[in-house]
């Protein structure tokens, strides 16, 4: 088991018992020449290494990983199905080709394209970069005047963006393991604060997860599974989102990726259903390696729910918090968090609440965003 890494990282607590050497990088950028080099980097430890699998632990990775596999054809998902879980335009183009639905978008390629879209889809949109992860990048646009002086902004980078349609309604997530091109797990939730709204709202990110005996979970398993079968996955973990609208109550998708969920979704999925998100893919990618059959099931199916945001305090003290609902606390500094678990789903709504109340009053900071959209 090899780890490729960046140098900043090498001091992180990784599972080194696990670990049989590490590499590191000095610069983990996607631009074609450092990529280049990585590829350079590992022919030189093919020499004395036997390597059977890439896997790609993190949304930039994904490149990376598929780069890799493509020069040394080690099996895996190439650099053409990557890009359906990387690049935000291509994605949104696949799925309205599988004829899923999605909001209204277009490229910034053509100025005639961004015009006519920019006359006949009703405003707010959001202007997006096509690679970053999660709410990175992302800017909000009331008027024409205003798209085009954020895209004029962006110079020689406009290509690596794309301007959405803005869609009210709740947004939900869909944590996923797939495995001979079928979903073995799928468990859906509801983000109570979306990434954007905490991300340029100063807000407090909360999740919880979905009945799975209700009408919404069913829905998002199988448009989760629709969207992995027009998308090309075999074997990974993923973590898709959608929108229900408010305006005709039907779903669409935002986006996709081959990992698991970020923002520690994973635990709080493990406390709903005993099912180990990041384990299950390393025995996902143990079985494709040995082509073994892999299975999952759900060992329970509790509520659970989670809240996180900046604290202004180093080390906060969160012993206020002492339902016995809680079944893990976040130690990072500068951050509050915790998840809870209950049979009851109206009790963790309660405590989410009742909790958001008193970190935003007691604990809450928030980080500024950038003015102008990053590439």
């Amino acid at each position: 088991m090899y780890l490729l890494t960046h140098k900043k990282l090498e001091h992180r607590n990784w599972p080194r018992e696990s670990i049989d050497e590490f590499f590191y990088l000095e610069n983990d950028s996607n631009d074609p020449g450092n990529i280049n080099n990585i590829v350079k980097g590992v022919a030189w430890l093919l020499r004395e290494r036997k390597i059977d699998a890439i896997v790609a632990l993190d949304d930039f990775d994904v490149e990376k990983a598929a780069a890799i596999r493509e020069e040394f054809r080690i099996p895996g998902m190439g650099q053409t199905t990557a890009r359906y879980f990387r690049d935000k335009l291509a994605m949104r183009m696949r799925a309205k080709d599988a004829g899923i639905l999605v909001p209204e978008f277009s490229a910034l390629f053509n100025n005639n394209d961004v015009n006519h879209f920019a006359d006949h889809v009703k405003g707010p949109w959001f202007l997006k970069p096509r690679a970053e992860a999660s709410a990175t990048g992302i800017k909000k646009i009331t008027n024409k005047d205003e798209l085009w002086y954020n895209i004029d902004l962006l110079g020689e980078k406009r290509h690596q963006f794309l301007i959405e349609q803005y869609k009210s309604g709740d947004v939900y997530h869909a944590d996923a393991l797939s495995y001979n091109g079928e979903l073995q797990f799928c468990w859906s939730s509801r983000y109570l604060s979306t990434p954007f709204d905490v991300a340029h709202g100063a807000g407090i990110f909360r999740s919880m997860t979905l009945d799975p005996d209700g009408t919404p979970f069913r829905d998002l398993y199988n448009l989760t599974g629709d969207v992995m079968k027009a998308f090309g996955m075999k074997h990974s973990a993923s973590h898709t989102e959608f929108i229900k609208s408010d305006e005709d109550g039907a779903y669409y998708f935002l986006e996709t990726s081959s990992r698991v969920g970020g923002a520690h979704l994973a635990v709080m999925l493990e406390a709903a259903t005993g099912v180990n998100l990041w384990g299950e893919w390393a025995k996902i990618e143990h079985a494709v390696a040995t082509g073994s059959t892999y299975e999952v099931v759900a060992e329970r199916k509790d509520f659970a729910g989670i809240l996180i945001s900046l604290a202004r305090q180093e080390v906060p003290d969160t012993s206020v918090f002492n339902a016995p609902e809680i079944v893990w606390r976040m130690t990072e500094k500068n951050h509050v968090g915790m998840v809870l678990r209950s049979g009851s789903e109206q009790r963790v709504i309660e405590l989410l609440d009742e909790y958001a109340q008193i970190v935003y009053k007691d604990y809450h900071a928030s980080a500024p965003v950038p003015d102008k959209p990053s590439a």
